[in-house]
């Protein structure tokens, strides 16, 4: 590696902004995935049980059908915020209103932001999620199931130390799926742009506007 090729990598590992970037990946592999994988096996384990099952995780699936600039551009209207006093017409803002709380600045006051937008991709691969755990769930085989319950499992029981062990492999897959999120770049460009402050900037993000938009077009630290 040539000594401007050093530069670049330590900029990279010692520049705030990088910091805040990696940061904030971190933030959105560990809470996103968790968030997905747990709500989504709650559901799979939950629909699973009922009669009406593929009607079911149709309306939980459907979110995964919209991009992330689709979905970004409608969490915009979900999460609008006007000043205290002003009409409110984002969803959020005008619930919390009603509650004779202040509007809350969702998009605005870190690190409520980052949370904010992992929200979305929740709401985006929770079904995702749901669809291959539910898979797991019914590839376990049901000689298993019913010695449980015929040695007196409770379902809690059932869930910990039967279904949870032999699924394993498919939170290794699932997990593995989900580092695309260290290149996220479309919904905190659409929501937020980054800011304020760059409070929201990934590791993706940051990338393209030191070599695209921050007017020094520096394709080395890009």
């Amino acid at each position: 590696i040539t000594p401007l090729g050093l530069h670049n990598y330590r900029f990279a590992f010692t520049s705030p902004a990088m910091r805040i970037a990696f940061r904030n990946n971190v933030i959105w592999l560990l809470v996103g995935t968790a968030g997905s994988v747990i709500i989504g096996l709650l559901i799979a384990t939950l629909v699973d049980r009922v009669k009406r099952e593929a009607l079911a995780k149709s309306f939980i699936f459907m979110p995964l059908a919209i991009s992330f600039v689709g979905a970004s551009v409608i969490w915009r209207f979900v999460y609008a915020w006007q000043p205290p006093g002003r009409e409110q017409i984002g969803l959020l803002n005008a619930v919390v209103t009603r509650l004779g709380i202040d509007p809350i600045p969702w998009l605005i006051e870190p690190p409520l932001n980052t949370y904010a937008l992992i929200v979305i991709m929740v709401w985006l691969q929770t079904g995702f999620c749901m669809v291959i755990l539910s898979a797991a769930l019914k590839g376990i085989p049901n000689e298993y199931i019913e010695a449980a319950r015929i040695d007196g499992a409770s379902e809690w029981q059932l869930i910990r130390f039967i279904e949870l062990p032999l699924m394993i492999p498919t939170f290794l897959i699932i997990l593995t799926l989900r580092l695309q999120v260290l290149g996220m770049v479309e919904e905190p460009l659409v929501m937020t742009q980054g800011s304020p402050v760059r409070s929201t900037m990934t590791y993706g993000l940051q990338a393209y506007y030191i070599s695209f938009r921050d007017g020094n077009w520096n394709m080395g630290y890009g």
